[in-house]
């Protein structure tokens, strides 16, 4: 049993961990992807299924009042929607799709890698 297993057994009492646990690993992994995060901010991004990235944050302004942001990017046969609350959902094009794309392919890589122990090329397992 590999160490990832291991862990996954003392947290869960079982070898394979959930799938909510899988997420909450990856989204760890993909709020990294953006740079450092700044002190008294939380963030993620995941693959939530085939067609839906999520990206959320959250924080505390200087007056110690909580926000919290959620955008979710729906990938459609005519492009990426981006979706947020209280603003006008709209296809993302330009630098935007571009920024979008390196996070995802980064993303892959990296969860390939780290909690799969897979090559993200060929996703044939890593040498241990």
């Amino acid at each position: 049993m590999g160490l990832f297993g291991k862990a996954a057994k003392l947290l869960t009492g079982s070898s394979r961990p959930t799938r909510r646990q899988l997420i909450q690993r990856e989204s760890e992994i993909g709020g990294q992807l953006f740079g450092e995060v700044p002190q008294g901010h939380h963030r993620q991004f995941f693959n939530l299924d085939k067609t839906t990235w999520i990206w959320y944050e959250e924080w505390t302004d200087e007056s110690g009042k909580p926000h919290s942001k959620t955008t979710r990017y729906e990938i459609h046969d005519n492009g990426v929607l981006k979706v947020q609350d209280n603003a006008p959902y709209y296809f993302i094009e330009g630098q935007e799709l571009i920024n979008l794309m390196a996070a995802i392919r980064s993303y892959y890589e990296r969860v390939s890698r780290e909690i799969y122990h897979r090559d993200p090329a060929t996703a044939k397992p890593l040498a241990a």
